[in-house]
């Protein structure tokens, strides 16, 4: 505790970083209050309950806004499809491989296109949104058409201004600020899973309640190993001399994450999951067949549901990963460089030893990251109630995780760049970027 205490200190005590700490939680507080502001022409009390399926998981990350009808009700996730769709035509499209190649300029192009993108997947998503989720309540005091217009264009601002508060924080503030945004919205649930679930257990349950705060403890556990989970490749830099000065000669490492490709494969298999369900219930009348199968993937907890969805999230781990590390990049810099893995011929053999540990690496990987994702429907099974069972695993956990390790990692690089004893008992926190080689 003495020593908590005393990092704090340290932490506050380093003008720069309390600076950017105090302005990111401002904008967090921003983007909290913008959840709470209906839209206008809405009665919020005709609203329905916290949505189910895949507009659950939206509300989940958008801490509310989604059911509460809010300016925010988008929030900054048209922003992130926009982000993906870009990601995956820097793949296949010769296009966007050749802006990405041209460095700052190519980026600001990228940049310019996602947010032109961003737009227009807000304007039809708000259209879905409010056909889907608010018209149908008979919340609506205005005329449709009205409300319809006023809506979009409130939705798209509200995207717009998420988004720049994202920037912001990742320009004023502390962590990445797109990540920070969805964290805060997934974190602004806990407090009520954790009164919902007391209230539900009554005070005969209370010893029950804190096995399942042991439970949940162990799994973030599993989960920060999991993602810290890394395979160390060696590499050995030839010396140089430059102006009587020796460099390389040393060896350093490529760190490979045993996960690579993060939650993206559980937002994919997620997406898809709830297909079976929607098109079976357009012949569950009158096919058996049709009614067994929506039946069956309209229930999260059934075997069958969690049997395909780890499937599906392992296919996407792998496919995830091959089109976001590429071996053959990665031989290419270190040969440039004047790197080589030792024992191992530079070029073609390299690119084969390298992608040959990211498939060995990949499938225990993507194997736990589908026992992560089906974790909550165990949770529900086991008895936990389901608001509090999304913190067991899933999405929800993995981004929290995720964002809090790389606020930590970046907290701490300040400190020891002030020369203050680091977050951790080693002084250093393990995986920090600057242990191993640089980026290739």
């Amino acid at each position: 505790m003495k020593k908590f205490i005393s990092t704090v200190k340290n932490i506050f005590a380093i003008e720069d970083l309390r600076v950017r700490i105090l302005n990111t939680i401002g904008f967090l507080v921003v983007f909290r209050l913008g959840s709470f502001i209906v839209l206008p022409g809405v009665d919020p009390s005709k609203l329905n309950d916290a949505p189910e399926g895949i507009f659950g998981l939206i509300d989940t990350f958008l801490g509310g806004a989604f059911s509460n009808a809010s300016i925010f009700g988008l929030g900054i996730m048209p922003y992130i499809s926009a982000s993906i769709v870009l990601q995956l035509l820097t793949v296949g499209v010769p296009y966007f491989q050749k802006l990405q190649k041209e460095g700052e300029s190519g980026r600001k192009r990228i940049n310019q296109i996602t947010r032109v993108l961003t737009i227009a997947i807000t304007v039809a998503q708000g259209i879905g949104y409010i056909t889907a989720t608010i018209l149908p309540t008979g919340a609506v005091m205005v005329s449709t058409s009205l409300f319809m217009f006023s809506s979009l264009v409130l939705l798209s601002a509200g995207t717009m201004f998420c988004m720049w508060l994202g920037e912001k924080i990742t320009e004023k503030g502390i962590g990445n600020g797109i990540s920070m945004l969805i964290m805060i919205g997934i974190i602004s649930r806990f407090p009520g899973a954790i009164i919902a679930e007391g209230l539900s257990k009554g005070t005969s349950g209370m010893l029950l309640l804190l096995i399942e705060a042991a439970v949940l403890f162990f799994v973030v556990l599993g989960v920060v190993a999991l993602t810290e989970a890394t395979r160390r490749i060696p590499v050995q830099y030839a010396k140089q001399v430059v102006g009587g000065k020796v460099y390389g000669g040393q060896r350093q490492y490529i760190p490979i994450k045993v996960n690579a490709s993060g939650v993206m494969p559980i937002i994919f298999a997620q997406s898809l999951m709830f297909l079976p369900a929607l098109i079976a219930q357009i012949w569950s009348s009158d096919n058996d067949i049709a009614n067994y199968i929506g039946s069956t993937f309209s229930d999260f907890t059934s075997w069958q549901y969690n049997l395909v969805f780890a499937i599906m999230i392992i296919l996407f781990t792998f496919f995830y990963t091959a089109i976001t590390v590429n071996p053959e990049q990665i031989s290419e810099d270190l040969k440039r460089n004047g790197g080589f893995v030792p024992g191992i011929k530079p070029g073609a053999p390299t690119s084969e030893f390298i992608d040959n540990i990211i498939s060995r690496i990949t499938l225990p990987g993507s194997v736990l990251l589908a026992l992560v994702a089906v974790l909550p429907a165990f949770a529900i099974i086991a008895g936990v109630g389901g608001e509090f069972a999304q913190f067991y695993g899933g999405t929800s956990l993995l981004i929290m995780v995720g964002v809090i390790m790389d606020t930590l990692r970046q907290i701490e690089s300040y400190l020891l760049m002030r020369h203050y004893e680091g977050m951790m008992k080693s002084g250093n926190m393990k995986n920090n970027p600057s242990n191993y080689a640089p980026a290739v």
